[in-house]
């Protein structure tokens, strides 16, 4: 009977490692309660998904002017007091390299689409970072004749030169002859990043210098990837503050927050980004609000959240002067790490601690090793293999412990026997015969814990390896995506619309690693989980859970479950030798046993919790 406990405990390590995973990814699907709180406003939420189909209300590009009506120009140019100085123009410029193409309005003098050059979507549709209406950035301030006026909403003065081999555009919102608000693009010839600077000449007078200043930058992100569900856990802001620190608004809901000495703001859309830096003198405030987008899996859903940014500026002598970056591109490591003065591949969400240190600087290199010579499916494969190995030490400790377990079992049934009607006397005995046998009930569940790390750096290797993007292996077409064998006529929850195979191989897997842990015939024990249940819960919630996960995901857990039966089977019947253990056990008991202090403590203890219990039945 005890070896079995041991092994309840052994599984129950495994459990609470799969458990704790399993929280990691899945804790920002809706509670029950807030589903039947979804249902109760479904007037409200059909509301916000046709307000969905436009920008907010703080982002919204006021109407196209009609140049042809000489009235409505001449009340655009009254609206605008000084500023109508410049001639309106709904014209765009374009400034693009082999990298991106960006277009920049003449009306608000803002980036109007961006384009990345190299990528498509999972429908071969080119990737845009902003489209048709989607992002806005203005400047909102207050002139000397009380006018509050956006800079999205005047129109900008473009002009086309280069700077040693650079592409510069200069947009300028004339309010006279010399006197401008200037936004400045200069884009490199192989770079996704675009110095943006901010300055003003001659607006001392017109701008009101006792009003602030403030900068709107607003984005709704697009859909990008075959599951929206998926793509939104790893959509979010991220912001660097406060030398170097790095923080992010939530994943699950809507949030917002106050920063100060920001040196940038990235809004991450899972492996594109957004970014606005500071080039010298940090933000001293950024407000940032994160809104959710996205209430179910849907192939419908267009967008996935709404970013808003607010940030004020500073005037000097009544001017504006802010030398800023653009960043549009991917979210991939090796791109990011160009710009260490930045530090913009901290952006990157490699999990937290120790866990994201592994899959930094760890699984990440290694994995981009081993693609750079083997396809990128056969290189997941060698990495879980070598791996599996690195840790088959753990699995042998556990292993070893549980065949201890299983020489003791007759003498732990006579304990159980002999004091079955004392639980505390029993619990005693059975400690003393472990400390004489040299046998530790945890030392089963230690290996296990140890591999925690490991674990769940690997869990978050996947979503942040940009590498595995579009990269086919098998019947699945991209490796960060779901693959998929047949399409459902209907969608079932949790699960999806789609079955996919890695996902039933690795729930398969799992089923007959807990299959040979648990065993088939394994007695409930009072007061412990059932774990034939456990055995068969576990690969369904991995069937439902990963079936909308990264394919190169559910790979790695198909493989790492083989090759870990494998291990199992190898040191089981070819490793472990039953006798040579019993009479170690034996030897062990003949030793003179030296307490340590816990050991002591803990004899003490229940000793004195037995003499209690005698004195309280007299």
């Amino acid at each position: 009977m005890e070896e079995k406990k041991l092994d309840i405990k052994s599984i129950i390590g495994f459990v609470l490692i799969f458990g704790i995973l399993i929280f990691m990814f899945y804790q920002n699907r809706p509670t029950p309660e807030e589903l039947e709180a979804q249902k109760a406003e479904q007037e409200q939420l059909a509301k916000e998904a046709n307000e969905n189909e436009g920008l907010q209300d703080n982002s919204t590009n006021t109407p196209p002017l009609n140049l042809q009506d000489s009235t409505a120009v001449a009340n655009y140019k009254s609206n605008v007091g000084a500023f109508g100085f410049t001639q309106p123009s709904e014209k765009t410029t374009k400034l693009e390299n082999k990298l991106v193409s960006l277009e920049i309005s003449n009306k608000g003098g803002q980036i109007v689409e961006a384009r990345m050059k190299q990528f498509h979507t999972y429908d071969s549709i080119p990737v845009y970072l902003i489209k048709d209406g989607n992002a806005s950035f203005g400047l909102n301030f207050t002139t000397s004749d009380n006018r509050v006026l956006n800079t999205k909403d005047l129109y900008f003065e473009p002009s086309v030169s280069t700077s040693g081999g650079n592409q510069v555009l200069s947009m300028k919102a004339k309010a006279g002859p010399s006197s401008f608000l200037e936004y400045r693009y200069e884009m490199k010839e192989d770079d996704y990043m675009v110095d943006f600077t901010i300055r003003s000449q001659g607006l001392n007078g017109i701008i009101n210098g006792s009003s602030p200043v403030n900068l709107q930058w607003d984005l709704k992100s697009i859909r990008l990837d075959q599951s929206v569900e998926y793509e939104n856990r790893y959509t979010e802001i991220t912001y660097n503050y406060e030398d170097d620190k790095i923080d992010y608004l939530s994943v699950g809901g809507d949030d917002e927050e106050t920063e100060a000495d920001v040196k940038w703001v990235s809004y991450k859309q899972h492996f594109f980004s957004s970014i606005l830096a500071t080039r010298q003198g940090n933000f001293k405030t950024a407000d940032f609000t994160s809104k959710n987008l996205v209430e179910e899996e849907s192939k419908e859903t267009k967008f996935t959240k709404a970013f808003s940014t607010e940030i004020p500026l500073d005037l000097v002598g009544g001017e504006l002067a802010h030398n800023l970056h653009w960043y549009y591109g991917p979210t991939d490591i090796k791109v990011l790490e160009q710009y260490e003065e930045l530090g913009l591949d901290d952006s990157i969400s490699f999990g937290w601690g120790i866990f994201g240190w592994l899959n930094r600087y760890v699984f990440t290199p290694f994995y981009t090793f081993l693609s750079s010579f083997l396809p990128f499916g056969i290189a997941i494969i060698v990495m879980t293999i070598l791996v599996r190995v690195a840790m088959s030490p753990a699995t042998y400790k556990s292993y070893l412990s549980q065949a201890k377990m299983k020489v003791l079992r007759p003498e732990i049934n006579e304990l159980n026997e002999k004091y079955k009607d004392n639980a505390m006397k029993k619990q005693q005995e059975t400690m003393k015969l472990y400390g004489k046998a040299g046998v530790s009930p945890m030392s089963g569940c230690v290996p296990a814990l140890l591999q925690m790390p490991i674990f769940y750096a690997l869990f978050m290797f996947f979503p942040t390896s940009f590498a595995l993007r579009q990269k086919s292996f098998l019947w699945a077409d991209d490796l960060s995506s779901y693959d998929t064998i047949a399409e459902l006529p209907f969608n079932i929850p949790f699960y999806g619309d789609h079955i996919s195979l890695f996902p039933i191989l690795a729930s398969v897997a799992i089923f007959f690693y807990m299959t040979m842990t648990t065993g088939q015939n394994m007695p409930q024990q009072p007061g412990m989980p059932n774990m034939k249940f456990i055995m068969y819960l576990m690969p369904v919630m991995m069937l439902f859970f990963f079936n909308n996960y990264a394919s190169g995901l559910s790979l790695y857990y198909f493989v790492s479950n083989l090759i870990t039966i494998g291990i199992m089977l190898v040191i089981k019947n070819f490793i472990l030798d039953n006798d040579k253990i019993h009479a170690q056990i034996q030897e062990n008991k003949k030793k003179p046993k030296k307490e340590n202090r816990f050991q002591k403590k803990m004899r003490q203890m229940m000793e004195e919790a037995e003499r209690q219990q005698k004195s309280g039945k007299r």
